[in-house]
Order: structure tokens, then C-alpha cells, then sequence
């Protein structure tokens, strides 16, 4: 089971790396870039680089955990415990209000340096989806307690 999660992470490695050598490429093919051009090849290196960075990280976790099992029995009661779960929830929760505020100054910023429309009504639509998840979510335990 532990070889499975780490053949996951060296494959989003492979991935990622991949990723970062197709920007660098792209980066020197174009010299004169147009269009979408202009920003794939720095969209792929950042991508790349995070994959890389994130599955060298969870194999390097991975196979810590498969060579101690004291350790990854600790992390599992730590995982579960109920308290510690509460604690994520919180920050969650904050993160979430942080979340809604930033957006409303973002799109109050987007419309007094008149953007175009349509990214400012993008901007509102994710807002507007994030606030019906939430009301969704809401209602949904609010029945269930």
C-alpha cells in the first residue's frame, strides 16, 4: 500500500518535470512570442516547478513513514485526533472570511480602475459560486443536526 502512494509522488515528478523542461523549451524556441505565447512557457515552468517540488516532498514523506512506522502510527493518531481536526476547521473557517473580504476588495479595485467587464464579472461569478457553496453546505448540515 505505502509503494503504491509512492509510485503516485514520483510520478507527479515525472509530470512536473516534464512540465518545466517544456517551459524552458518554449522559453528559447520563442523569442518573439504572440497570443498565449506570451505567458505558456512561464505557466509551465511554475506549474512544473510546483509539481516537482510537491512530489519530491510527498515521496520523500512517503518513504520516511515506510522506513519508521513508529512514526507513521503517530501521524495517523495525529491525522484523527479530534482536536486537531477542530483546529484545521477553525483556520479553515477564517480563511474562508479572509477569502470573502479580499474578494470584495478585489472586485471594488477591478471596477474604480475600469478593467473590462468581463474580468470583473468573472471575478464576481467566482465570488457569487464560492458564497452558494457555502449557503449549499450550510443548509445541508444545518438538516443533518
Amino acid at each position: 500500500m505505502v509503494q503504491k502512494k509512492s509510485t503516485k509522488y514520483y510520478v507527479i515528478v515525472a509530470v512536473g518535470f516534464v512540465l518545466f523542461v517544456t517551459g524552458i523549451v518554449l522559453v528559447i524556441l520563442f523569442s518573439e512570442p504572440q497570443g498565449i505565447m506570451k505567458s505558456l512557457p512561464f505557466i509551465c515552468l511554475g506549474i512544473g516547478s510546483g509539481l516537482c517540488g510537491g512530489g519530491l516532498g510527498g515521496a520523500i514523506s512517503s518513504r520516511q513513514l515506510q522506513k519508521n512506522p513508529q512514526l507513521a502510527k503517530e501521524k495517523e493518531i495525529n491525522t484523527k485526533d479530534e482536536r486537531n481536526i477542530t483546529i484545521s476547521n477553525k483556520a479553515k473557517a477564517v480563511a474562508y472570511n479572509f477569502t470573502l473580504v479580499i474578494f470584495s476588495v478585489l472586485i471594488m479595485f477591478l471596477a474604480l480602475v475600469q478593467v473590462e467587464t468581463y474580468i470583473t464579472l468573472v471575478f464576481t461569478g467566482v465570488y457569487l459560486l464560492i458564497i452558494s457553496i457555502f449557503i449549499y453546505f450550510l443548509n445541508k448540515y444545518h438538516k443533518e443536526m
